[in-house]
């Protein structure tokens, strides 16, 4: 019985180092929202960011795209993601598209969007009187 421990737990463990699909990783976000701004911070570590990573804005949605290029070929193994990933936002309805900004520091981009004062919506209905 003790002889056949190690063989379960050697199966096991192979089995568990089969490679199995996985969905498209996602790029990971953090925002906050102030009364003045959109604070996007997006996890990209290991990225070029001027050749690999874009920032688009289109009728209020705000897309991230990131590549990663394998540059290694022939290595035994490897669990590192590489290929394109993308993520898009809407932005705040007082978003100041032309005023975005962006940085990126120690694997970390961060999208500053300026708001404008919100404009109230809607309007009071004056009612008249028939007669």
């Amino acid at each position: 019985m003790a002889a056949l421990l190690p063989r379960l737990f050697g199966d096991v463990t192979d089995w568990f180092e089969m490679d199995f699909p996985r969905p498209t990783p996602a790029i990971r976000l953090e925002d906050k929202i102030t009364d003045k701004e959109y604070v996007l911070r997006a996890e990209l570590p290991g990225l070029v960011p001027d050749k690999d990573v874009q920032i688009t804005t289109h009728n209020g949605v705000l897309t991230l795209k990131a590549e990663r290029r394998e540059e290694e070929k022939g290595l035994n193994r490897s669990e590192f993601r590489y290929g394109l990933v993308q993520r898009s936002l809407r932005l705040p309805a007082n978003a100041d598209e032309a005023g975005i900004k962006a940085t990126y520091r120690d694997g970390i981009l961060e999208v500053c969007v300026p708001l404008s004062a919100p404009e109230p919506s809607g309007r009071q209905i004056e009612i008249t009187t028939a007669g």
